[in-house]
Parts: C-alpha cells; structure tokens; sequence
C-alpha cells in the first residue's frame, strides 16, 4: 500500500515538473534572451548567457515609449479590474440574496457569455464604440472588457456568495440592516479572495488584450502594451535580442500581481466549491 502511495506521488510530482518546465521554460528563455547578442541566441537558444549584456534592458527602461505603453496598460487594466469588481460584486449579490421574478434566466443570460469568444463580437464593437465617440479614447477598451469579463466574475462571486452564512445575513437584517450596507460592510471584507481571484483573471486578460486595442486605436500615445510590442518589434525586427528583452519586461508586472494574490485565488476558487 505505501509503494503505491509513494509511485502515485511519485507520478504527480513528475506530471506537475513536466508541466512547470512548459510554463516556465519559455520565460526564462525570454528573459535570458535578453542578455544574449544574437550570434548567442543563434547558436546557444536556450542556455545561459556567455556574457551577460544589460545594455538590451537599460535602453529600453531609459526608452520614454516604453513606459508611456506600461502605464496605458496599467491605467486600462487597473480601471477594467475595479469596474468589473463592482458590477459583478454587486449583481452576484443580488442573485444570491434577493429573490425576485426572472432571477434564473436572468442569471442564465448573463453566463452565455462564457460560450462567445472576444473575438467573435469585435466588428459589433468597433461599431458601437464609433457610434458612441468612444473610438481613440480608454473608454474603447475599457468598457467592452468589462463587459466580457461580467460573465465570468458573477459565475465565480455568486458561488462564493452563496457559501457564506446565512444566518449573518438574516441577524443583521433583523437589527435594521439594508441589503447594501450588508453588502458593503458584511460581504464584501468576506470575500477578499474570491475578489482577488477575480481580479488577477480580469488583471491578467486585459492586460494581454491585442485585438480589441489594435481595432480602437489610432493614437500611438495611448498604445498599450501589445500595439508597442508590434510597433518595437517593427522597428527592430531582426534584433531578437532586444524583443526579448521587452517582452521579459512586459509581461513581468502581471507575473508579480499573479504571484502576490496566488493564495487568495486558491482560497477564492475552492471556497465556493463546497457546500457547507
């Protein structure tokens, strides 16, 4: 029985190496990459550097363009993840806590839009987005991506919702408390990890968001990361060397938001999992 037990995790163990080396390859490819001349990454790809050359990094952190992408990144997705926080938050409660004619189909319609992709309704959007003078603003790009991640965290607040006691709802509203200040003052400091569960999913897929920016945007000013990747990468087309090295810098701000709130999506996406 133990030499079973032990081959079993013996086996998972190996799985679970198996597939961090996927995952974590490729960044550390990318970000030794950055260092190597191209000569190096020509002959020696995937290993360490023979000299390790900062220069590829330096330039592009002195370069202005660079952070002028980082923060229009940052000012879209910070913006994204806060709205979509509040209006999933907000009617996730409201379908676990307040029961009225049409919750289920509505509730049900909501969720549909799991089964549509991004990019199935960019030609709809980019014609919405015109005829609201969104087009060339943050609006463009922050508004339909709330839109789309709605779906997702009301499916993920709504589970945890329905998990917290409900006996704390129903003493507080026999002491006089209204619906939203339980809200506010109850449920909300409750669900710190299903929100930061929601938060990095919405953090991180706003932050990757290509196609919808690329259709919005016409103003290099306001590019985020994607568009002045494609732009550097134009530039510098045969300089591998330092493409690699802004994609390590790029992507590093969503791997540290990952990697600070990793307990809280664990916490987040098994509490609603459970009943009882």
């Amino acid at each position: 029985m133990s030499r079973l037990f032990l081959l079993r995790n013996s086996l998972r163990v190996i799985v679970l190496l198996v597939v961090a080396g996927f995952v974590i390859g490729p960044l550390l490819a990318a970000f030794f990459g950055g260092f190597k001349s191209n000569a190096q990454l020509r002959t020696n790809p995937l290993g360490l550097p023979a000299s390790w050359d900062v220069s590829h990094y330096a330039g592009i952190l002195d370069d202005p363009s660079f952070w002028q992408y980082l923060g229009n990144s940052l000012l879209i997705s910070s913006a994204t993840v806060i709205l979509t926080l509040i209006v999933g938050a907000a009617a996730a409660y409201v379908f676990s806590h307040i029961r009225f004619f049409g919750a289920r189909m509505l509730h049900s319609y909501l969720l549909l839009g799991l089964m549509f992709p991004f990019a199935a309704a960019i030609l709809p959007l980019f014609i919405k987005v015109r005829d609201l003078g969104l087009l060339d603003t943050y609006w463009a790009v922050i508004l339909p991506q709330t839109a789309f991640g709605l779906s997702l965290a009301i499916l993920l607040f709504k589970a945890f919702f329905d998990q917290l006691p409900r006996e704390l709802f129903e003493a507080a509203y026999v002491d006089g408390c209204t619906y939203l200040r339980f809200f506010w003052a109850f449920t909300l400091p409750l669900s710190t990890p299903i929100l930061a569960t929601v938060g990095v999913f919405v953090f991180v897929q706003s932050w990757n968001n290509f196609l919808l920016p690329l259709v919005v945007f016409n103003t290099e000013s306001i590019y985020t990361w994607p568009l002045g990747m494609m732009q550097f990468r134009g530039e510098y087309l045969t300089q591998w060397n330092l493409i690699l090295a802004f994609v390590s810098l790029t992507i590093l701000p969503a791997i540290v938001f990952f990697l600070a709130a990793q307990k809280y999506i664990v916490a987040g996406l098994t509490g609603g999992s459970v009943k009882g």
